[in-house]
């Protein structure tokens, strides 16, 4: 198991005595923790959907579950946890990486390294967890070879998508679909970065 170790970016941690954060590879025992705070982090619990909140969870449990007992090639699920006096137990964050294959994305057949699912703890925002778990992405896409790396952000996510530009990701493409006209939905944004830019977190 591989950890790597940062401090918060430009933030004052949570509490006096935490000063900085662990990353590893997720874990069974982590799967209710990440799924957790994926949900909160993409569903709400407020309001006439509240009541889907537990299915929500519970789906985002099994395909999580699924993906960690059954993984494809070049898939992680990595974690960031709170470091008290060398411990680290408390989970703050999570997020996926894994190889995808799209012929609108550059050449037919190449696989690209893949973001999906970065999500914190509402409490540990904007205290340089999401950009210590990006770094932690691009050393393991390093690693597997890669030098770029993908993900998609909602256009109106505004603070995902500063976090984004701010680390060196730039627009690839908008793509919109039906629903996006249909039902007034936001559009996706496809982000790049090219990991030999000259970009630090």
């Amino acid at each position: 198991m591989k950890y790597w170790s940062f401090h918060p970016y430009q933030q004052q941690p949570i509490d006096p005595a935490c000063c900085e954060f662990q990353i590893r590879t997720a874990t069974p025992t982590d799967l209710i923790g990440v799924s957790q705070i994926i949900a909160e982090s993409f569903h709400s619990q407020k309001g006439m959907w509240g009541w889907a909140f537990p299915l929500l969870r519970l789906g985002i449990y099994e395909d999580l579950r699924h993906r960690m007992t059954s993984p494809p090639p070049r898939h992680v699920c990595l974690v960031a946890l709170e470091a008290n006096n060398g411990t680290a137990n408390n989970l703050v964050g999570s997020v996926e990486l894994g190889v995808r294959y799209s012929d609108s994305w550059g050449q037919a057949g190449i696989g690209f390294p893949y973001l999906s699912n970065l999500a914190v703890h509402p409490k540990y925002r904007r205290h340089g967890v999401a950009s210590g778990l990006l770094t932690s992405c691009e050393k393991v896409s390093r690693e597997w070879g890669f030098q770029d790396l993908y993900l998609h952000v909602l256009e109106n996510n505004h603070q995902a998508r500063q976090l984004y530009f701010k680390v060196g990701y730039r627009v690839h493409k908008v793509q919109s679909n039906w629903n996006t006209f249909l039902l007034g939905r936001s559009s996706q944004m496809l982000l790049h970065k090219h990991l030999n830019a000259n970009f630090s977190i």
